[in-house]
């Protein structure tokens, strides 16, 4: 019987709890034992729901007192670096929340550093541990759809005003001279944007040619709530997702792969599959997942592959930088928005079609005929960048 893996997690509050909550299913199994938890204020037996372990402010000082081999981290974005070299330095394996890093340059440091010390580290982009990914691939290996065209992405979305009141990162581009990038494509629907670029064959940084963006906000925001953007991959192929988190009927989000014959909808967040090509019939399937975590024990036990190591998170990273050296979002006029008084949320009409559509047609907002975004006013906002 193997021994468990002490893991140590920082950041155990807001989304933490998810991954304290997934710590103790593995450590039900035998595979992990939470040896500690690093937050900046101590949580209380009754925060955590149980016993609790070993607890400090220093990272660092944390790892060495448990003996860690693994750390967790989910912390704010631009901490997000540094507590992965300082667990590496000490030959920690890490899982790290997505999105790695707020900056291209922010991203090679820390995957550099990883790897010259020799640890595994995962990339939280759990949508990629879905098996359904493997079975599309195959699908368009095996010529299901025909040639593939292009991938689209959706997620309509709804956050109230007290979302960005969470943390004083939330919704900010930058803090104290440091970089956040806390907007809708980089964060909770930063899924989307690596789903449909894994989907189109596009992980890698050197994958991406040249990065479109389109970035607005409703809320009283620096980051963008309302965007778009397109990539265009070394095969010469769209990636266009659009994100709002301002929906009027928040939904599933999905990436969709278009064919020549045919289309593939993953619905991400439920392992869902949807099969449309010519001559037959629509085809559904439901998938299983690979727990991210699980996978990292795995591979540290047994040799098997690591599902979302940083290099196959690259493309994503350029995405981020794009978004990073865009124009600051601007601000959707107020005829466009309305407050739900009772959600106290920001909604703006019509932008769930358009979320749709721009996954449909692979077009960005302005090329649309979004009223907000006209397409003489956006072609002097619109930022490319050339990634080449």
């Amino acid at each position: 019987m193997t021994t468990p893996l002490p893991v140590v997690l920082a950041g155990a509050r807001g989304h933490g709890r998810w991954h304290v909550q997934n710590i103790r299913r593995l450590q039900e199994r035998g595979l992990v034992r939470l040896a500690g938890i690093c937050e900046l204020t101590p949580l209380t037996e009754e925060e955590l729901g149980g016993e609790l372990p070993a607890q400090s402010a220093d990272f660092g000082a944390l790892l060495d007192s448990t003996g860690a081999r693994v750390a967790v981290i989910c912390t704010p974005i631009p901490t997000h670096t540094d507590l992965a070299l300082t667990a590496a330095r000490r030959g920690v394996h890490l899982l790290l929340e997505k999105p790695p890093a707020p900056s291209y340059a922010e991203f090679r440091r820390m995957a550099d550093g990883v790897a010259e010390a020799g640890v595994a580290c995962q990339i939280g982009f759990q949508s990629l541990g879905s098996h359904a990914v493997p079975a599309i691939r195959e699908l368009i290996a095996d010529g299901a759809i025909g040639e593939v065209a292009g991938v689209g992405g959706a997620g309509a979305w709804a956050r109230d005003e007290a979302y960005y009141r969470r943390a004083p990162w939330a919704g900010r581009r930058r803090m104290n001279g440091v970089d956040v990038i806390d907007g809708a494509l980089t964060n909770p629907l930063a899924h989307a944007v690596a789903t449909a670029l894994a989907l189109s064959g596009a992980t890698r940084a050197e994958d991406v040619t040249a990065i479109e963006t389109e970035l607005w906000r409703a809320n009283a925001i620096e980051a963008d709530d309302t965007s778009c953007v397109r990539v265009t991959t070394i095969e010469g192929r769209p990636v266009t997702v659009a994100a709002t988190l301002c929906a009027e009927r928040p939904d599933e989000p999905y990436v969709l792969v278009h064919g020549s014959q045919g289309r593939i909808t993953f619905w991400y967040k439920q392992d869902r599959v949807l099969l449309q090509r010519a001559d037959h019939g629509p085809e559904e399937f439901d998938h299983g997942r690979t727990d991210l975590l699980e996978n990292l024990v795995e591979h540290l036990t047994t040799g098997a592959d690591l599902l979302v190591p940083p290099d196959t998170t690259g493309a994503f990273m350029r995405v981020v930088e794009a978004i990073r050296q865009a124009p600051d979002p601007a601000p959707l006029p107020d005829s466009a928005w309305h407050l739900l008084p009772g959600e106290h949320r920001r909604v703006v009409p019509g932008v769930d079609g358009l979320v749709a559509a721009a996954a449909d047609t692979l077009a960005l907002y302005s090329e649309l005929g979004a009223p907000w975004a006209p397409g003489d006013a956006m072609r002097n906002d619109r930022k490319e960048v050339s990634t080449r």
